[in-house]
């Protein structure tokens, strides 16, 4: 039986077929497996039963993301840890995300659109270059990279499992999950460095 904790919000973010589902699948069974009650939002599913109707413009977009957070801040504040994936292209939107959710930490899921498209099993990129799409992020609408996003994914260059201890030890390292004992630290002491003075510059440290 899941104890009782804080829930808190981890914002997936980065060009479609970047990873930021597979990770945060993996988050999810990660603390399931540590006892915390998970609940994913995927970007597609919201769409279908929250956000029918709206299409990709930014106005559009912007309601939509605006919808996740909200959800997200529901279940958060519930002591649901609440997981979203979705391409999130806009600064302004993930703010927002920020400023409804307390306890908020933004994974960039950082890849280059060449991977992305290399990866796309749906096709929706090449359907996006022929002008078949419009308006879909990293070719014909702008992705814009997050500012200061606790944890970025380098997900052309890290497996998913150690992007995965990554984002383990900054939700540790921020006290939203307890520290598990003799867990593999993901992190070099240089890199260890750069993500405190991240956490601090944030104010959570």
């Amino acid at each position: 039986m899941a104890k009782e904790r804080q829930g808190f919000t981890v914002w997936f973010s980065g060009l479609p077929s970047s990873g930021k589902t597979t990770l945060a699948r993996m988050l999810e069974q990660a603390l399931k497996q540590r006892g915390y009650k998970v609940e994913v939002l995927d970007g597609d599913i919201v769409r279908q039963y929250f956000s029918k109707g709206l299409g990709f413009s930014r106005e559009d977009r912007i309601e939509n993301l605006r919808r996740i957070a909200y959800v997200a801040h529901l279940l958060s504040r519930n002591g649901v840890v609440a997981i979203t994936a979705a391409v999130s292209p806009y600064q302004e939107a993930r703010d927002r995300a920020r400023e409804m959710n307390e306890r908020f930490v933004e994974v960039y899921v950082k890849c280059p659109v060449e991977v992305c498209i290399e990866r796309d099993v749906k096709g929706l990129y090449k359907k996006a270059l022929k002008g078949e799409i419009q308006n879909f992020t990293g070719i014909s609408d702008p992705f814009e990279e997050p500012v200061n996003p606790e944890v970025i994914c380098e997900t052309d260059k890290e497996t998913p499992e150690e992007s995965l201890q990554k984002i383990l030890k900054t939700l540790e390292n921020l006290g939203f999950i307890e520290r598990e004992e003799g867990e593999e630290n993901a992190y070099s002491e240089e890199e260890e460095a750069v993500v405190r003075k991240r956490l601090e510059d944030l104010g959570y440290l």
